[in-house]
């Protein structure tokens, strides 16, 4: 849970890293939103680093710093550990498949407390049934209920589609970057990053807002946003591999 927050606010920081120095401090060099933001994050999260290339790369780092303790910890066992599937209470430690619902729980309710037809005092037990429903859980107390995310509590409605859309931009780019760049999948295997880093300074990062994110995802990858790419991604990871 650790190693996949640090992965995920990694890629958050290299897009800020890479927007383009010249227009810092303008509003053309900004990020293009957060659904652009949360894609930069998972793409490095989920897309790069539950990969079988990652888990080739990480399995000796894992030997290296703990001996012993890491005895059975090959590529094989660290990827099947990082695509393991089962539904959890917390979000931010869910896996690719499940995470959806938790996504479409929170903005479920979210909207229902915005159109008034849910008052904070029924918020826990909407919480609890909608996770019963989409999880299969039962959740035990409010900190792995409504309390567990920071979001609601800091005003920020409406943010939690761009977890759902990043999963879907991110897919799209991975996927578009890898077949542009035979070179990615090798280097990440080998712990070099710099050819998807630079696939995404030309065609993500380094746009700050010059252009909406429509039309970087669109000259980025040649279409626009396309969910049948997210749900191959899933297919080939959770299902053809297995």
């Amino acid at each position: 849970s650790a190693l996949m927050g640090i992965l995920h606010e990694t890629g958050h920081g290299l897009y800020e890293q890479g927007l383009p120095r010249e227009w810092r401090h303008q509003p053309v060099g900004r990020a293009r939103g957060m659904s652009m933001h949360e894609s930069q994050s998972l793409l490095i999260e989920m897309q790069v680093c539950r990969s079988a290339p990652f888990a080739e790369y990480l399995a000796p780092i894992v030997h290296q710093s703990y001996g012993a303790a890491a005895e059975g910890w090959d590529a094989a066992a660290l990827l099947r550990f990082l695509t393991h599937v089962a539904p959890g209470f917390i979000r931010v430690d869910a896996d690719e498949i499940t995470y959806p619902a938790h996504i479409l729980l929170r903005y479920d309710l979210e909207r229902a407390m915005i159109a008034g037809d849910l008052t904070l005092a029924d918020l826990p037990s909407a919480f609890n049934a909608g996770v019963r429903d989409l999880l299969g859980l039962n959740v035990p107390e409010d900190r792995l209920g409504c309390l567990q995310d920071i979001h609601w509590h800091g005003g920020a409605f409406g943010y939690f589609p761009t977890y759902t859309l990043g999963a879907m931009i991110a897919a799209q780019l991975f996927d578009a970057a890898c077949r542009a760049e035979p070179g990615i999948l090798p280097g990440i295997a080998q712990g070099s990053f710099a050819p998807l880093l630079s696939w995404l300074r030309r065609h993500v990062h380094g746009i700050g807002s010059a252009q909406s994110a429509a039309e970087i995802l669109e000259a980025a990858t040649g279409r626009a946003l396309d969910a049948g790419v997210y749900r191959q991604h899933l297919r080939s990871r959770y299902i053809d591999r297995a």
